[in-house]
């Protein structure tokens, strides 16, 4: 069983808390649930929505037909009617917010006193109160969902995720000037900064960040910087300057539609090639791409671990839909300690004697680039110890999908029930050269939410496989499953 519920209405008028209540609920009676959001660049207006898809089984997307549309306004039900599936409900009217997740719980059959117990989480709980059991007594009871035995550890978005595997690597400090889709990571470590004893600071622009986070990882802190594509394009100049100083720092990219501004609240796949290639000269960087938020917690760990290990600027690459889809999970995130490994004292960003004095000294300049190279085999090689790439589905098939980050949510459910693999590239930088030996001769699908086809042309750098046949979305809007299901199906005929 599968269903899915859109939730719809102007900024403000709450269709995000509505997802939330009802996910939680879900999660406590033993379902898995995925949510995404989709909303515009405004504060107030325009037309915003929540899907939740939740099943008996992991699910980690949404469909694009829904079977419950909860209109806010009319607007939404305008957009949306056309997507019900054929016996599908509207659920619209002047009510309030919550008198409509009323009508929800008591069209699943789960128990009020679940949902009472949530909103004593939110303001105005009395009035919030009233207008739920309002919309629970007008409705009745249509699909009973039982209580199950899936044990769901986790249900969290892929910011918290990121959060937790900073916190849990033991962050000291966060710097970022909000910019979408980074900025709920700013406001997520706020919160926790008094309680797990960090520092958050928001400052006046990208550079100011990427030069407050090195001067304190200089000091010996442990550094998480955070941007999207704009500013990471500011910050080059001091990513290369960490390369050469040998200062361990972990930038969170978060990917947006570009160039330029863009579309700021929306999602890409654009900016492998920048993480990749950013920065001038040639130094060592690690460059993770997570795909759901448990990877986020795994991914930010391990980045923080090889950052201090060879103190080295480390990247974790996001995106909008990754960074505030919530997903469930039944996995506990494999977490590794990190060890500090540098103190306050001497850096310098040109090429130095073992005093740290600056050198124009061709043998010396010789061995510090020989030290370098050296550096990056022994990261390969620490590298394998993780898990660089996942194998998910027929491992035995000659046919699959290629693909990295959050598209994995839509191609995991798009392939359920296929006689498909889907090979998942974790680490971009350094590159798994053993997945060469398994896509060799095999008929291949490469699935990217950019226009380019960014990770194709990596895996063409690095192993000489050219993937033809290519399935690239670049509306800035996220794979939906049963459509990805679909198109996965022709090509492969």
């Amino acid at each position: 069983m599968r269903y899915n519920i859109l939730f719809g209405g102007k900024a403000g008028q709450g269709p995000n808390i509505l997802a939330n209540l009802l996910g939680k609920a879900l999660i406590s009676k033993g379902y898995f649930v995925f949510y995404s959001r989709d909303y515009q660049s405004l504060i107030r207006g325009g037309h915003n929505f929540n899907v939740l898809t939740f099943s008996d089984k992991p699910i980690f997307s949404n469909d694009s037909k829904i079977d419950f549309l909860i209109s806010l306004d009319e607007n939404t039900t305008k957009i949306h009617k056309n997507e019900l599936n054929k016996n599908g409900k509207i659920l619209e009217g002047n009510q309030k917010n919550i008198y409509f997740i009323g009508q929800l719980f008591k069209i699943f059959g789960i128990e009020f006193k679940i949902l009472e117990k949530e909103l004593r989480n939110l303001d105005y709980f009395k009035e919030n109160l009233e207008e739920a059991k309002k919309g629970y007594e007008s409705e009745k009871e249509k699909i009973k969902l039982k209580k199950l035995e899936n044990k769901i550890n986790l249900f969290q978005n892929g910011i918290q995720g990121i959060s937790e595997g900073a916190i849990n690597s033991g962050l000291d400090i966060y710097y970022a000037y909000p910019m979408t889709p980074t900025t709920p990571l700013l406001n997520e470590l706020t919160e926790k900064q008094k309680e797990k004893n960090i520092l958050v600071m928001e400052l006046e622009g990208e550079i100011a960040v990427i030069n407050a986070g090195i001067g304190s990882a200089m000091t010996g802190a442990k550094v998480l910087v955070g941007t999207s594509g704009g500013g990471f394009d500011l910050m080059t100049e001091s990513l290369s300057m960490a390369g050469m100083a040998e200062i361990p720092i972990v930038i969170c990219l978060g990917q947006r539609p570009g160039p330029g501004t863009g579309v700021p609240t929306y999602t890409s796949q654009g900016d492998l090639d920048l993480a990749r290639h950013a920065g001038h000269g040639e130094f060592n960087r690690i460059v993770l791409a997570p795909g759901d938020a448990v990877e986020s917690q795994e991914l930010t760990n391990q980045a923080f671990y090889f950052s201090q290990k060879y103190k080295i600027p480390t990247i974790i690459i996001t995106d909008k839909h990754l960074a505030e889809s919530y997903y469930s999970s039944s996995k506990k995130p494999l977490l590794k300690k990190v060890e500090k490994s540098t103190k306050f004292g001497r850096y310098n960003s040109y090429e130095k004697d073992e005093e740290g004095n600056s050198t124009e000294n061709v043998k010396i300049i010789i061995e510090n680039t020989k030290k370098r190279l050296k550096v990056k085999e022994e990261i390969e090689k620490e590298a394998r110890k993780f898990r660089e790439y996942e194998i998910y589905g027929n491992k035995n098939s000659k046919k699959g999908t290629v693909f990295w980050g959050s598209t994995k949510g839509a191609i995991l459910d798009a392939i359920k029930d296929k006689k498909l693999f889907a090979l998942q590239i974790k680490y971009i930088e350094p590159f798994p050269k053993e997945v060469e030996k398994f896509l060799k001769n095999k008929n291949l699908i490469l699935v990217e939410n950019n226009a380019t086809g960014q990770l194709g042309n990596l895996i063409k750098e690095k192993t000489g496989i050219e993937i033809k046949n290519k399935i690239l979305k670049y509306d800035t809007r996220p794979f939906l499953a049963d459509e990805l299901k679909k198109e996965i199906e022709r090509r492969v005929k």
